[in-house]
């Protein structure tokens, strides 16, 4: 009997994670998909992949990049 794959295990190497599209990727961040393409353009996004023209990003990316984010005032990022 095939046991159902854990929800919790991290992807394999030779399995891709989770990728989101960008306009994906935008609402999981709670962003707009401009805000999110400005970021890109500007190099202050998340990690993002391209397969051709399309734009991906993976969901551990998207944490990582918002745990990064973290400010304890306006002056003052946490690190």
């Amino acid at each position: 009997m095939a046991m159902a794959k854990d929800d919790h295990e991290p992807a394999r190497k030779d399995e891709l994670p989770e990728l989101l599209t960008a306009v994906e990727a935008a609402e999981f961040l709670r962003l707009s998909p401009i805000t999110l393409s400005h970021y890109r353009y500007q190099g202050r996004g998340p990690i993002y992949r391209k397969h051709g023209w399309r734009v991906y990003y993976a969901k551990p990316d998207l944490v990582a990049w918002s745990e990064d984010q973290r400010w304890a005032s306006t002056a003052e990022r946490l690190k």
